[in-house]
């Protein structure tokens, strides 16, 4: 009689693999939005080792790749479910778009401020 290890499996029939699915639209959204902030994250990580002082005043420009995903996302949902309705989704991606068109400045001056003499 043979032994069994208890932790591994038993054999099972093959199956075929699962066909590829690819992400959704709203996910790829989401991941864009992720790989922006930590382009921000490693450039400002980058910034304090190498000068040893901080970036501040950033929030509003922190807030710009925030909000136009947002506003994406709310279009790229009712585009691919129908959810939150057009009228909903219109509307929130123009205040998102708004409010990062009305932040993009006031984010680029408070970068500038660290810089000035």
């Amino acid at each position: 009689m043979s032994e069994r290890d208890p932790l591994r499996r038993e054999e099972e029939a093959p199956q075929a693999p699962e066909p590829y699915t690819p992400a959704t639209p709203v996910k790829r959204a989401m991941a864009w939005i992720g790989l922006v902030y930590m382009v921000i994250l490693v450039g400002l990580s980058t910034y304090f080792y190498f000068t040893g002082t901080g970036l501040y005043n950033l929030a509003p420009l922190l807030a710009v790749p925030g909000l136009a995903g947002l506003g994406a996302v709310s279009l790229l949902s009712w585009r691919t479910t129908g959810r939150p309705g057009k009228g909903a989704a219109l509307l929130l991606a123009a205040l998102c778009w708004g409010a990062a068109l009305y932040s993009l400045p006031l984010g680029v001056a408070g970068l500038l401020s660290n810089f000035g003499g």
